[in-house]
């Protein structure tokens, strides 16, 4: 069941390391799926509002480009880093922005699945919500999933000890 806040997403581009600094673009279908078969992901909901205006803007349909260079074509990586560093510079506190969190667009990837999983949403959707399987999800972020015991402990003790023994005497 879709929301106002999924997300589909309808092909992947990726930038190929040829060299050091050169990058080659690769537009290809997703992973394990049929070609042209789509995948659904929840959004932000403030941010699916701004992309979901800016599709009705520039009059985008499925497939196109979200966001396009100067000519209709793909965005520089060095634009795209541009702006993400200057994005980054604008909200970030100094000590933070110098650091590696969030240093690559590609980190919020990373962030999103690992705060779903600390959400205690269950590796299955999240595997399907970021189009791997459960045994690749788990073997990237098990080790990142952090402060479910406490939860997990009270759910435990909620469920009680066993009955006591009727008294044999």
């Amino acid at each position: 069941m879709e929301t106002t806040y999924d997300v589909k997403v309808y092909k992947i581009l990726t930038y190929k390391g040829a060299r050091k600094n050169t990058y080659i673009h690769e537009e290809r279908d997703l992973k394990g799926r049929a070609e042209g078969e789509t995948r659904t992901a929840p959004g932000h909901p403030a941010l699916t509002r701004i992309l979901r205006q800016h599709i009705e803007d520039e009059q985008l349909k499925p497939g196109d480009l979200l966001f396009q260079g100067e000519t209709g074509g793909i965005l520089a990586g060095s634009v795209i880093r541009l702006a993400w560093r200057s994005a980054r510079k604008a909200v970030l506190p100094p000590h933070v922005f110098e650091s590696p969190t969030g240093k690559r667009v590609y980190d919020n990837r990373h962030t999103r699945l690992t705060k779903w999983l600390n959400d205690g949403i269950p590796p299955a959707q999240v595997a399907e919500w970021a189009g791997n399987s459960v045994p690749v999800l788990l073997a990237t972020y098990a080790r990142c999933v952090d402060g479910q015991l406490p939860d997990l402990k009270k759910r435990l003790e909620a469920a009680g000890d066993l009955p006591e023994l009727p008294d044999a005497g």
